[in-house]
This record gives structure tokens, C-alpha cells and sequence, in this order.
């Protein structure tokens, strides 16, 4: 199959098992659009059941294979992987564009992530190592990290290249198969990846790629009896789905879930610090639609209205447009969602009035929307509680401390929380009291795929990144000898 080097995407696409491409066995497509105009990019096989239980079948088969790799050659061809995403960052990062609608630049920058994940988890390859365990003279104990087996692998259509990388990686790192299910909308990068991923020393069999619907081929994934662990990014809705799926086959699911996460402005913070972070957090990254959003600020009282002002005067100069012409905000990924996106822009006029700025779907091709700020928000209303998932703010004051944090957590998710102050002392005491499970203080998205990531409450179980991810797609066994002389 030939691949348009101006678009670098092909006319069609299909399963991917065992390093064959081949249609869906009922024959059935879906058809992938580009956000910023609506037109159709290409079309890709809707994998029915027996192809993901095919696609599992075959991974076992690349475990048996991939798994006595020695550590060594397992660290240097993930290393190999690294470079050559890295020789084709451009390719990869227009895919990204054309299917998910994001700036070209950000585009680029997702790559490298992704490079980065296979260059940090090819690191860590020869370093999975047990414990030995001191009980007494009589007995030598120690433990081993095993791999699971084949390993599940559900990915969201936000940022499809790095959070392919951010399970898949370390999952082969510790020597396990993956099958990988890429959201509908944007499977091309998966596929593609992993056709690079064999071609540069992974075997065919132990990364499949089965696109499709959630319902079957996501459904049979989570719930297939011989999955080892599943990975899943997305919503709180469908991760509860996807755990108890697993849960029925004592599988151990690893859910990254939704996110409402607070960015609080103390009176003593910079004010163009607080505006920057805010923008990048919110509008300029992704859309909005990244389940680590900026999507609520909680300003003090003194300086609330300052930051609007400033706030409102930074939104009004970004410019909305294709990804590939590298704008500040691109399209939302898909027409759903950028209806879904609207009927939150009227929620919030029935709640509390007139947005600030934006509130409007874009009348020209493609799926846009304009960067929208609600401010004086209730904490109960609709748009401050529920994750909207697109470039949707909303701000609220606050007058003390206490206040501050009561609000950062007076919300079912738990995911990232923010702060801007000078005080050091406000800066901790916020990391100690709000709950979610990474906090940045002056920086919105500080941190990198070196730091575990993953959220409280109804924001999902367990961590990604860092060397706990690893821990994700191993498991412990314990060996005692008795050296006694008896």
C-alpha cells in the first residue's frame, strides 16, 4: 500500500495481526475525517470479535517470541524504535494533525514524547529487577518481576501517538505482546507506528493494532479472558465499563480517566503567569480536549478582576484555523464533539449568563469553536462540575486559604491540580490538601514522561509514567530456598 507522501496517510487501512494488514473479516469499514475541514482522509477496518480474538491469539504467539529477548537486545531495539520515530517526527506529526485536527507544532512535540517514551522504557528494559528478602540463616528468598503475557491496550483520539507510546512501551519493556484498540477517530498513527515498530526489530506478532468501535472490538478486548492487564484512557463512563469487564476475568485494569482540574490564583501570584499557564492549560493545548485541562481557575477576590481582564485581552488575540497551518487553536476532533462542546456553551448561558469571551461554533468548514470563558460560576453549576472536554473555562474567587481548597476538590475528579503564588508555604500546603494526583505549581503541564501520572477519585486507578509503569506490566513472584543443613 503506497502512502501519499503530501498527506502521509493512505487510501485505506486494515487490521494490522501478526504484521499482516488485512480487511475486517465482515468486510466493514469506518470512514476517518480531517477536523479542520470535514472532508474524508481515508477509511479503516472495523474489527469485529474474532478479529481481536485473533489479533490475542497471535500475541501470545509474539510473547512466547518477544519474551526471551535478553533484557539487552529488548532495551536497544526499543532504543532503535526511539530514533527512527525521531527521523520521521514530520511524518508522524502531520498524521496526527490531519486526523486529530491539533496544531502542527504541538503535533511535533507529541512525537517527540512518543520518541521519549520508547528511549526512556528501552532504558529501563534491562533494569526490571526483583528483591531479595532477609529472613534468616537457614533460607535464601527473593522475588522475580515476570511479565503478564499479552497486554490490552485502549487508546483515547486526544493525543493518539504519545499515549500509544505511554502503555505500549513499557508494556514491551518488561517483555510483554500488546494489542492495541485506537480510538475510531484517529487510528492512522497507531497503525503506523506499529508497522515501524516491527520494521525496526519488534516482532510482528507481539504488536497487533485492531481498530474499530468501542462495542465489539474495545468491548471484547477489555473483557478477553486471556489478557494479562488493560490500559485504558478516556472517559469516566466507559472506564467503569471497561474495569468491570476486566475485574470479571481477575484482570487487573489500569484507567486514566476524566478531569476538572483547578488552577488557583493566589493574590500574591503573577498575574501574566497566571494568563500564560491558564491559555496553555485550557486553549492552546489540544483544544481543550486533554483530560489534564486547566478547565476551571479559582481566583482570589482582590485580583479576580485584573485577571479576567488580562485573561479575556489574551484569548481575543489567539487565531483559530487547520493545524497545519500551526495556528494557536485548532478544530475540536469530530462533529459529536464539537455538538457536545455547544450545548455546554448553552448550559452555561442558562447557569450564570453571557460568557466573557467566545461562546460560538464558527460558521466555516471544519469542526471550530471559540475559545470560551465563563466567569462569577457557581460551584454547583453544570459547566464547573462536569468535564466539558473542550476550550470551555469558567472562574470563580475565592476570599481565604481554606476557601481555596475547598473548592479545588469539591468535585468528583481528582486528576491535576494547579497553583501560582510566591509563597512557597501556600504552594505546599495546597500539594498536601488538594486531592489529585499530580499538582504543578507556576507551571501548567510541568512534569514529563518521567513523572507518574494518574488521578484520585473518579479520575481513574493507577499511575502511568516514570518507573511505575513498569510495575504496570509485570508481576512478582516470590522464591524461598531452604539451605539449611539438614
Amino acid at each position: 500500500m503506497q502512502t501519499d507522501q503530501q498527506t502521509a496517510i493512505a487510501d485505506q487501512y486494515g487490521v494490522l495481526i501478526g504484521g499482516m494488514e488485512r480487511d475486517a473479516s465482515s468486510g466493514e469499514t469506518i470512514d476517518v475525517f480531517d477536523p479542520a475541514t470535514g472532508d474524508r482522509l481515508t477509511s479503516v477496518a472495523a474489527a469485529t470479535e474474532g478479529d481481536v480474538n485473533e489479533a490475542v491469539d497471535v500475541a501470545q504467539e509474539g510473547f512466547e517470541t518477544w519474551s526471551r529477548y535478553t533484557p539487552a537486545k529488548r532495551c536497544r531495539i526499543l532504543n532503535d524504535v526511539a530514533r527512527a520515530i525521531r527521523d520521521e517526527k514530520e511524518r508522524f506529526a502531520r498524521i496526527e494533525t490531519l486526523e486529530n485536527g491539533k496544531p502542527l507544532s504541538e503535533a511535533i512535540g507529541q512525537i517527540e514524547r512518543c520518541a521519549r517514551h520508547f528511549e526512556y522504557y528501552g532504558g529501563l528494559a534491562d533494569k526490571v529487577e526483583g528483591e531479595s528478602i532477609p529472613l534468616d540463616d537457614d533460607h535464601v528468598d527473593y522475588t522475580i518481576r515476570e511479565p503478564l503475557g499479552v497486554t490490552g491496550h485502549i487508546v483515547p483520539w486526544n493525543v493518539p501517538a504519545y499515549l500509544f507510546a505511554r502503555s505500549v512501551a513499557p508494556a514491551l519493556a518488561a517483555g510483554n505482546a500488546a494489542v492495541v484498540k485506537p480510538a475510531e477517530e484517529t487510528p492512522i498513527g497507531a497503525l503506523e507506528l506499529s508497522k515501524l515498530l516491527h520494521e525496526n526489530g519488534v516482532p510482528e506478532a507481539a504488536v497487533n493494532v485492531v481498530p474499530g468501535e468501542g462495542d465489539p472490538a474495545g468491548a471484547t478486548l477489555s473483557g478477553h479472558p486471556d489478557i494479562g492487564t488493560i490500559t485504558f484512557t478516556g472517559s469516566t463512563v466507559t472506564g467503569r465499563a471497561v474495569g468491570k469487564a476486566a475485574i470479571d476475568n481477575l484482570t487487573e485494569p489500569h484507567l486514566e480517566l476524566g478531569g476538572k482540574s483547578p488552577l488557583v490564583v493566589y493574590e500574591d501570584g503573577d498575574l501574566d503567569v497566571a494568563v500564560e499557564e491558564t491559555i496553555k492549560g485550557i486553549f492552546a493545548t489540544n483544544t481543550g480536549q486533554v483530560c489534564s485541562a486547566s478547565s476551571r481557575v479559582i481566583v482570589h477576590d482582590d485580583v479576580s478582576g485584573a485577571y479576567v481582564d488580562k485573561l479575556v485581552a489574551a484569548v481575543e488575540e489567539l487565531t483559530i484555523g487547520p493545524g497545519v497551518d500551526d495556528h494557536d487553536v485548532g478544530p475540536l476532533a469530530s462533529a459529536s464533539h464539537m455538538e457536545k462542546v455547544a450545548e455546554y456553551f448553552d448550559i452555561g448561558r442558562e447557569e450564570v449568563g453571557a460568557p466573557v469571551t467566545g461562546g460560538h461554533v464558527l460558521d466555516r468548514e471544519g469542526y471550530y469553536v471559540e475559545p470560551t470563558v465563563f466567569a462569577d460560576v457557581p460551584q454547583d453549576a453544570r459547566i464547573l462540575q462536569e468535564e466539558v472536554f473542550g476550550p470551555v473555562l469558567t472562574v470563580s474567587t475565592f476570599a481565604d486559604e481554606a476557601e481555596a481548597i475547598q473548592r479545588s476538590n469539591d468535585v468528583d475528579y481528582g486528576l491535576v491540580a494547579g497553583v501560582i503564588t510566591t509563597d512557597m508555604g501556600k504552594a505546599h500546603r495546597f500539594a498536601r490538601d488538594v486531592d489529585a494526583g499530580q499538582i504543578y505549581v507556576n507551571e501548567w503541564f510541568a512534569g514529563g514522561n518521567e513523572t507518574p501520572f494518574g488521578g484520585f477519585k473518579d479520575s481513574g486507578i493507577g499511575r502511568e509514567n516514570g518507573t511505575q509503569a513498569i510495575h504496570n506490566y509485570t508481576q512478582i513472584k516470590n522464591v524461598c530456598l531452604n539451605i539449611s543443613d539438614r
